[in-house]
């Protein structure tokens, strides 16, 4: 699948377990600084938590639709956006003092950042339903990690959506699927 939809990206995925004491469970999808290749990683928190293999593929599948999605270059780029409005606007108000600029900058990142974060993580979603349901697992299985998850709710500024849209974009994926779609 990343072969197909991602005609540019490099597929070749390391996939990394965090064993550092700690750690709050968590998966994300990054990049090697110094290869550029694609990292998915797991706490060990996270990977305690899976109690099928169907959560862990679903959950891999997501991390690994982020990067077919391109997520991260998109984010970095509302986020420089984002810098860039801040900083020109703080300018423009007369605050002229790198510190004053610097604070104006970042938090026009964070903003920037966060504008498709939810979007990014239903497109994710999406994407990991059909990656899991592709290498043979149970998407619908899958899911109920989220139940074992605290739910984000719908918050301001938040990165992820709440859980039952999650799950709702979960079962539609899948019911596309079953009538013949490929997600």
């Amino acid at each position: 699948l990343c072969r197909d939809r991602a005609l540019m990206a490099d597929c070749d995925f390391l996939i990394l377990i965090d064993t550092r004491p700690g750690q709050p469970p968590n998966a994300f999808q990054t990049r090697d600084p110094a290869t550029g290749r694609p990292v998915i990683a797991f706490t060990a928190a996270l990977v305690a938590m899976v109690e099928t293999p169907d959560q862990i593929a679903f959950v891999m599948g997501h991390e690994a639709a982020h990067h077919i999605a391109g997520h991260l270059d998109r984010q970095q780029e509302t986020a420089a956006a984002g810098a860039l409005v801040a900083g020109a606007l703080a300018a423009a108000l007369g605050r002229q003092d790198a510190g004053s600029l610097r604070a104006a900058q970042n938090i026009g990142a964070t903003l920037g950042a966060r504008t498709f974060s939810k979007d990014f993580e239903l497109e994710a979603d999406t994407g990991g339903t059909v990656i899991a349901w592709l290498a043979g697992f149970d998407p619908l299985q899958g899911v109920t990690f989220f139940d074992r998850m605290p739910d984000p709710g719908n918050q301001f500024l938040g990165t992820h959506p709440p859980n039952a849209a999650r799950i709702g974009v979960v079962r539609r994926t899948v019911r596309a699927l079953e009538s013949g779609g490929r997600g």
